[in-house]
């Protein structure tokens, strides 16, 4: 599907916008250029009449991206947690595109479950709610299990929903071709990887069997995080186009009047929204990637339960370790130790210069440190990063996109229920936590003990081969140089031997 014909999407896209009157609207709260909304008007105006409608009951921007469709509906989800780049009032307006979409009939929703379960609604569940949350992919009902009476969420996903993303990740597709080919410095960033990985994302979110073990893993790795609850999957009353979970009672965390009413501590929740996603991004290298507030709710005794496992990330130790020395720089304004990690992990090419480096990254984390964080402009903090990586020849990877989203998403999350909220104060305990434990002498014994039970694993082949190379038919050729092959056979042998009590002793 990804063709010259996808052009027209693209060009309906400036065309919606232009239509509806978000386009001033986005670029005023993105502070654009004034040449770049020139530009926008100019290349938006001819085709207006193209632009979808919308509802005109909506604000222009949540106007637009309803009437775009869910892609970009799912764009409008991240800037809403964002007021420090898009404004309070248009960040506000946004929120409507977390739970608020417009439902499909139930009796709809009725008929893919039974389609799925292969079983009569009926049967099932012995009440069954009208929508109680619409989001751009799927719908949630509220019901009871017929069987144990247990309150229960169904999750279905929206009629035809497969095939209008599918068009949209298309369109997206040849977007990033076109940027790739009239703006050759932006291949660094690999725009056309990033698509592919959003592309993978979104096909992992349209299949609910994924998403419901997705939760059930969540849930056991945070089983003991305190204030933290994460609601279990039915199982046998799931399938790919539907997904039962326990029934999570609650505050919208997006609700502040609710949660100030009812008696909640907001700084202390902004608090723990942050040091929760880093706990499970460093701790697990499994964490929750679309944290925003539609998917987050605060229970009567003021803990944070999380729904919504559509879209999780998960990093490798190698890169976690990476990651926490970056954030433990910054946080200690070792600007020298993250230029040195950057090199090291191969982010930065090695013929650039350290020391500059460094420098760069000063300007960037000082303005940070001794200032109100409502000062602090997001926007402007992200465009002089931009600015560092095209210097330093620096590429997108692909592999931490979830995180850095994730990442900028929580911390407005926070943001909104605590506008002071420092997210490197907060982040400092976790952080240190897992320096302690995952760098240092402490994590490299552990690490050791790790390749000896790995090399354990050869201990049966090992008296075979070094009986088969010192007494073989054929004469074992001399090596060119260093020592006698068999030695060294011996030597995996001794330490293999020795691997399973080290092991045992870490």
């Amino acid at each position: 599907m990804r063709g010259p014909h996808n052009i027209v999407r693209l060009v309906r896209t400036l065309a919606t916008f232009e239509r509806t009157g978000a386009i001033g609207v986005v670029l005023a709260a993105l502070d654009a250029p004034p040449r770049l909304r020139l530009v926008a008007r100019v290349l938006g105006w001819p085709f207006k009449w193209l632009g979808e409608r919308g509802d005109p009951a909506l604000p222009p921007a949540t106007r637009s991206l309803t009437a775009l469709g869910p892609a970009y509906i799912k764009f409008g989800q991240i800037l809403s947690t964002r007021p420090d780049i898009v404004g309070d009032e248009l960040a506000r307006q946004l929120t409507y595109l977390q739970d608020r979409l417009p439902p499909f009939p139930t009796a709809v929703a009725k008929a893919a479950v039974e389609a799925e379960l292969q079983v009569p609604v009926d049967r099932l569940f012995s009440a069954f709610s009208e929508p109680v949350a619409a989001a751009s992919i799927a719908q949630v009902h509220r019901a009871r299990l017929a069987d144990s009476g247990a309150e229960v969420a169904v999750k279905v996903l929206r009629p035809g929903i497969e095939r209008a993303f599918r068009r949209d990740i298309d369109a997206f597709y040849l977007a990033a071709w076109v940027i790739e080919a009239l703006a050759p410095f932006s291949r660094r960033l690999r725009p056309r990887e990033v698509i592919a990985h959003f592309d993978s994302v979104v096909t992992g979110e349209l299949d609910l069997r994924l998403e419901a073990a997705a939760a059930a893993e969540f849930a056991a790795n945070t089983a003991r995080d305190e204030g933290f609850r994460v609601p279990a999957p039915v199982w046998h009353l799931s399938g790919r186009r539907v997904m039962t979970l326990g029934w999570a009672e609650g505050i919208p965390l997006s609700d502040n009047a609710a949660l100030d009413a009812a008696g909640h501590d907001r700084p202390r929740l902004a608090a723990r929204v942050l040091q929760l996603f880093l706990s499970h991004a460093l701790r697990d290298g499994y964490f929750h990637a679309d944290m925003h507030q539609g998917n987050l709710k605060v229970g009567p005794d003021g803990e944070i339960i999380a729904y919504d496992f559509g879209i999780m990330g998960r990093i490798d130790e190698y890169t976690r370790r990476v990651y926490a020395e970056i954030l433990i720089g910054f946080i200690r304004r070792d600007y020298r130790r993250v230029a040195e990690v950057h090199f090291e992990a191969g982010y930065v090419p090695r013929d650039r210069d350290i020391d500059d480096f460094a420098r760069a990254l000063r300007v960037v984390g000082e303005p940070i440190f001794g200032m109100d964080a409502s000062r602090i402009s997001m926007a402007r903090l992200l465009a002089y990063l931009f600015e560092v990586t095209e210097r330093f020849g620096m590429q997108t990877r692909t592999e931490l996109i979830l995180l850095q989203r994730t990442m900028v998403v929580v911390e407005g999350v926070a943001r909104s229920l605590d506008p002071q909220v420092n997210i490197w104060q907060v982040a400092r305990p976790i952080v240190e936590t897992y320096i302690r434990e995952n760098v240092g002498p402490k994590a490299a014994l552990r690490d050791l003990g790790r390749t000896l039970r790995v090399l354990a694993r050869f201990g049966p082949k090992l008296p075979a081969l070094v009986e088969a190379r010192l007494i073989g038919s054929d004469p074992p050729a001399p090596p060119a140089r260093g020592t006698h092959p068999a030695v060294w056979m011996l030597a995996g042998a001794a330490i293999a031997a020795g691997s399973v009590w080290l092991g045992t002793l870490l």
